[in-house]
């Protein structure tokens, strides 16, 4: 199933950046769904190419039923995000990978940080597959919508996180 969404930021990418690689961000996040950080990993400098390592456990209350008969009540979710360095006007592209517990659920993709005339736009390219047979397909159609929310979320809550301060 395509995972596509885009979200457009008044903030510049290196704030977009740096939120993405704050970890109280990430609690903040989780904690807006009922989740728990079970851990954030930054490899390398932000201002140049790293790698975002996040850990969630999330509950399941809100995935699709047949989902919910794999996973029970909560899942641990890892998302992997390997940022190259900015481009001269601070955009940034990343590969991306989502792993689903012990599920043969997995999303892949590229995500895209680029620079607009009223600050950036963030967006996600992406896969989700099921391997998963008979049942896979519609495990995998069940989840995106879920994992596309997710990312949403994400996005929509970077610009009143940076206004914040």
């Amino acid at each position: 199933m395509a995972l596509n969404a885009t979200t457009d930021l008044t903030h510049a990418p290196d704030a977009v950046i740096a939120t993405l690689a704050d970890r109280d961000f990430a609690e903040h996040l989780t904690g807006l769904v009922g989740g728990e950080l079970k851990s954030f990993e930054v490899s390398g400098d932000t201002a140049a190419a790293f790698t975002l390592t996040t850990v969630r456990a999330l509950p399941t209350d809100r995935a699709p039923e047949i989902a919910r008969k794999f996973v029970g009540q909560s899942v641990e979710v890892t998302q992997i995000e390997s940022w190259s360095a900015p481009a001269a006007d601070g955009s940034r592209e990343a590969t991306l990978k989502v792993t689903v517990g012990s599920l043969p659920v997995s999303v892949s993709g590229t995500e895209s940080l680029k620079a607009t005339d009223a600050g950036s736009a963030l967006g996600v390219e992406a896969t989700v597959s099921s391997s998963i047979p008979f049942v896979g397909g519609k495990i995998a159609s069940a989840a995106e919508p879920f994992i596309s929310k997710a990312l949403a979320l994400q996005g929509a809550k970077v610009s009143s996180w940076i206004e914040r301060v």
